[in-house]
């Protein structure tokens, strides 16, 4: 049985408005803090090497800036990660988990009252002026986008749909005009124009400022139904590229690594499930593959445009750029349709560069930082107090605060369902995507560790095993009618086997029980968890709690587990909520 049932927009995780003290009173006056310029694009993986194919990502971001190796999206879908980058909040806070209503989607992000609440509109109220261009949030569209307008933007040029994916026949909303249809006229080209027109905006005030661009490279030209019904789905087609750039890359494929459409099946739920692709399929998403590198090299050009604006304003040693995305991609990858929403590190680990003032040149960061890390390091750039809301922390920018930084945990969760795209997709789209998942970062050790909604397991050691193909968990798969597994029956296999120098047997509740503090976290507890399970301080990291005594206690846990397969949160629907502090004994 699945859980669909719709509940009121305001029931669950409802926000609480922080408001900033006026700018005066911020420390740092406002005209001495930098401006921030974000680059997001739509879709982008790390791992299929599309960066390899980028030259002004590599001339602009890798040789001048510091690329974070290790950079996740706490949650692989476009409007949840959209939300968690703007407000500081994982997916489980801000309750805006889906691209579409009732559980997703820019009317909810209204509903949870984000629209007072996040990034610009705290920007503002810090002496910044603002701008944003491109694709906002999934669902703002020609009916909704003055109902209400999006807070915060001093200047705003807004791809709305159903045309936000229309790479020739684009919908874009300025400010408080009516929206405008661009036939012709190629999107990403659209968005480039306008981030510079902002730039001279911007640069002409007598304010710091902040500008989004967002351009929707590489993402799918998606069709959307006229008058859909409640089982019409969009059409997910490869990506377009500007004419200039359409005969780029023949005959580029698909990295074939060890997880590319492997002959033995991967992964856990509905993935271990799917068949091998064939040869016509397989060739279709290589040439998928090549038009969404095409696409790219129009992001590209928008780079070169934003720089050369920046330098002929004289402003780049006064400017913080960051190049990302909203989430990565899987084309093949444990036989996957391309996609995302995924666990998987092809869809979570995703580019991240940031240059500007005293940001090492041309070195590689591997600590694990999140998009809810992003917000708090603007925050700590601009000399803004953090607020309490925040469920990430600030990035290691200068060579002190890499060294000074531990975190190694990145807390890893969607809900609802999963979509192919392209031609050749499995039409069908699974309902058994929800999951609560954990990755583990660190010099000794890494591990990724997966519950899904159907109650099974899979654990990876990252170090040995980085494509994710040997599941070290033995897994109790769904009975055949996908009902719900019971969790009582699953055992580690072998408990003298080891990963990382770990044993399985006592690796796995450590991991549990940290999960268990991520699930349902907020604010600081989500940056120092271990706190929660060892208030004494004692315990920082996986390895200080591997300590062989306390391996009664963590046996003692509760388990992670879920009884339905929901398609929004709903925590009693998610097993146990809270993990058991260590109180030692002869102590209260």
């Amino acid at each position: 049985m699945y859980f669909n049932t719709v509940v009121p927009f305001l029931l669950i995780g409802s926000s609480i408005a922080y408001k900033l003290p006026h700018s005066g009173t911020l420390g740092r006056p406002p005209k001495h803090r930098p401006n921030f310029i974000i680059i997001m694009t739509d879709d982008q993986d790390l791992h299929l090497n599309s960066l390899d194919y980028q030259p002004a990502v590599q001339k602009y971001f890798a040789k001048e800036g510091t690329f974070y190796q290790k950079h996740y999206v706490t949650m692989a879908q476009c409007c949840p990660s959209r939300v968690s980058f703007m407000t500081g909040m994982a997916g489980h806070n801000t309750n805006v988990t889906d691209v579409l209503p009732p559980y997703g989607g820019y009317p909810k992000f209204v509903a949870e009252g984000f629209n007072d609440n996040y990034l610009p509109v705290w920007l503002q109220q810090a002496g910044y002026n603002t701008y944003y261009t491109g694709k906002f949030l999934n669902s703002h569209d020609v009916t909704n986008w003055n109902k209400p307008f999006p807070n915060g933007w001093t200047g705003s040029d807004f791809l709305l749909d159903p045309g936000t994916y229309r790479y020739y026949n684009a919908t874009l909303q300025r400010n408080k005009e009516p929206p405008k249809t661009f036939p012709g006229e190629y999107n990403t080209d659209l968005i480039s124009n306008r981030a510079v027109g902002f730039l001279e905006d911007a640069a002409a005030a007598d304010a710091p400022f902040f500008i989004g661009v967002m351009p929707i490279g590489p993402h799918t030209e998606t069709l959307v139904p006229e008058n859909p019904g409640p089982n019409d789905l969009p059409i997910f087609l490869p990506p377009i590229p500007a004419e200039r750039h359409k005969d780029l890359y023949h005959g580029v494929k698909i990295p074939r690594t060890d997880n590319f459409n492997p002959e033995k099946p991967s992964g856990g739920s509905y993935v271990k499930q799917l068949p091998r692709q064939n040869d016509t399929v397989v060739e279709y998403n290589d040439e998928f593959y090549r038009l969404r590198l095409a696409s790219l090299a129009a992001v590209d050009d928008l780079i070169t445009a934003v720089f050369d604006k920046l330098e002929e304003l004289d402003l780049l040693d006064d400017t913080y750029v960051i190049y990302t995305s909203d989430n990565g991609f899987h084309m093949g990858q444990h036989r996957q349709d391309p996609g995302k929403s995924c666990a998987y590190e092809e869809d979570v680990n995703v580019p991240m560069f940031i240059r500007g003032p005293d940001v090492p040149k041309g070195k590689n960061i591997t600590l694990p930082t999140t998009h809810t890390d992003i917000v708090p390091t603007l925050f700590k750039l601009a000399g803004i107090p953090q607020l309490k809301q925040f469920d990430g922390t600030p990035m290691p920018i200068s060579v002190q605060d890499q060294a000074k930084a531990k975190t190694e945990h990145v807390n890893i969760e969607l809900w609802g369902a999963n979509i192919g795209e392209g031609e050749m997709r499995i039409p069908v789209p699974t309902l058994l995507n929800t999951y609560k998942a954990l990755r583990i970062v660190a010099e000794e050790y890494e591990f990724t560790y997966i519950v899904w909604c159907t109650n099974e397991h899979e654990l990876y050691d990252m170090k040995k095993d980085p494509g994710q193909m040997n599941n070290l968990w033995d897994a109790v798969g769904p009975a055949p009618n996908g009902t719900i597994t019971s969790n009582s029956t699953i055992e580690l296999e072998g408990s003298s086997e080891t990963a990382c120098g770990f044993s399985l047997s006592k690796l796995q509740p450590r991991l549990d029980a940290l999960l268990m503090v991520l699930k349902s976290c907020k604010g600081s507890v989500c940056v120092k968890p271990w706190e929660t399970l060892h208030p004494l301080g004692n315990v920082k990291s996986l390895k200080d709690a591997m300590d062989p005594d306390l391996d009664e206690f963590y046996a003692s846990q509760p388990k992670i587990s879920f009884s339905e397969c929901a398609m929004g949160y709903f925590p009693w629907v998610e097993g146990p909520q809270r993990a058991i502090p260590f109180i030692p004994r002869g102590m209260t």
